[in-house]
């Protein structure tokens, strides 16, 4: 999956859990992107069978997009709140950086790293 394709994953998983609802306009303000774009990327989306959406109706993760976008996230809180909060990054910067680093990063670097952020930041070999 594209890295464009894990934000929106993330961004309707954000907003589902503020809002009962996500819309195509909730999307697009998130994201700083056109709802033309939003529509565009709901269909691969949909085509890949992480979301369903009817014409102009509310969107919805389904299971499998529900799962990814929940790996998404849980990437993205847990380097945030290591940049953050052990490395003393600005809030705003960190934030940033997570969003960046979250889609490249490897499974077994953020194992180690969430690994690290339970015990309480204690090494473990």
């Amino acid at each position: 999956m594209q890295k464009s394709g894990e934000d929106y994953l993330e961004a309707i998983l954000a907003i589902g859990q503020e809002k009962t609802k996500v819309r195509t306009t909730d999307v697009a303000l998130r994201l700083g992107v056109s709802k033309p774009s939003v529509n565009r990327a709901m269909k691969v989306l949909g085509a890949d069978g992480y979301v369903t959406q009817q014409a102009y109706g509310d969107i919805e993760l389904t299971e499998k997009g529900r799962l990814k976008a929940s790996q998404v996230y849980f990437r993205h809180k847990t380097l945030t709140s290591f940049l953050h909060d052990i490395l003393g990054v600005d809030p705003i910067v960190a934030e940033q950086d997570a969003c960046l680093i979250e889609h490249d990063i490897s499974s077994e670097t953020m194992e180690k790293l969430a690994s690290f952020m339970r015990t309480g930041h204690k090494l473990q070999s």
